[in-house]
């Protein structure tokens, strides 16, 4: 259940790329949550144009290709955007989350094997040795391979947060995964796992393969398992909503592709100067 060196490294180097230029990450991120100004589902599947995008402008190394949705549904991985390390020629999927501060879907379950297996433990699980043993099957040998990388957002107080969940740590540190039964407030039961000081880590959620996505698959809560995550971004970060590009979306739409055209050039010769500039000088 070895984790994927490949996107271990991209995350490596993305990191290091926002610690340097901090205003490039800053200024993307601001225009992707500026889109809820448009719709509030909106900013989800343009962020993953935009992070495709922001790969192919400013990290040299990789190269990005937004899958797209209907290409989307006929893979058998859940991924939004292929990226390939021009170095290595190592190709891998994936999977961008737009998520507020909170309860975010790792991964969908697609095959409904989780929770079937947890089922067949019982009630619990105790012990790292039984749990290592349980999470070793194949069951959830797709536990760690769905490269998930989540822009969470604080909308209230306008700030965000690159978060990468710790498959390896949450492997190594679970020492109780427990059955809990369905309530007021939770239609389905769930299998919930736990550390050693019993701190919430992430949940298996009921559906079988016909329920709604949301209804089934890994789960964590961004507020209740920080100690799991990486931040990319070294922390929140503040973004800021612009009316400009609302209006140049709004106009867009009504213009015709020789103003599109003219409109591209404008904004590809803004990106090389960003590229140009050390200090990120707006």
């Amino acid at each position: 259940m070895k984790s994927d060196s490949s996107y271990d490294d991209f995350v490596d180097r993305l990191a290091i790329l926002i610690r340097k230029r901090p205003l490039l990450i800053t200024t993307t991120l601001s225009n992707i949550f500026t889109m809820r100004l448009i719709g509030n589902k909106t900013h989800g599947d343009l962020a993953e144009i935009a992070v495709s995008e922001f790969i192919n402008q400013y990290m040299y190394d990789f190269r990005s290709v937004h899958v797209g949705k209907d290409l989307f549904r006929a893979k058998s991985k859940e991924e939004d955007i292929k990226i390939v390390n021009e170095l290595t020629n190592d190709e891998f999927p994936v999977s961008l989350k737009a998520y507020g501060h909170g309860p975010l879907q790792l991964s969908t379950d697609k095959e409904f094997r989780m929770y079937p297996r947890l089922q067949q433990e019982g009630e619990e699980i105790r012990g790292k040795v039984a749990v290592q043993r349980v999470l070793g099957t194949a069951a959830f040998s797709g536990f760690k391979q769905v490269n998930v990388l989540p822009l969470i957002y604080d909308e209230r107080r306008r700030r965000c947060n690159i978060l990468v969940f710790d498959y390896d740590r949450v492997v190594r540190r679970t020492s109780l995964i427990a059955r809990h039964a369905a309530g007021q407030r939770r239609k389905h039961p769930v299998y919930r796992f736990y550390d050693e000081a019993r701190n919430y880590i992430c949940e298996v959620r009921y559906g079988d393969a016909t329920a709604n996505a949301l209804q089934r698959g890994l789960w964590t809560h961004t507020r209740n398992s920080e100690a799991y995550f990486r931040s990319v971004t070294g922390g929140w970060i503040d973004y800021s909503t612009s009316d400009t590009l609302v209006e140049l979306f709004s106009h867009g739409l009504v213009a015709s592709e020789h103003g599109h055209l003219a409109a591209l050039e404008a904004v590809k010769a803004d990106i090389d100067r960003l590229k140009r500039d050390p200090s990120n000088a707006p």
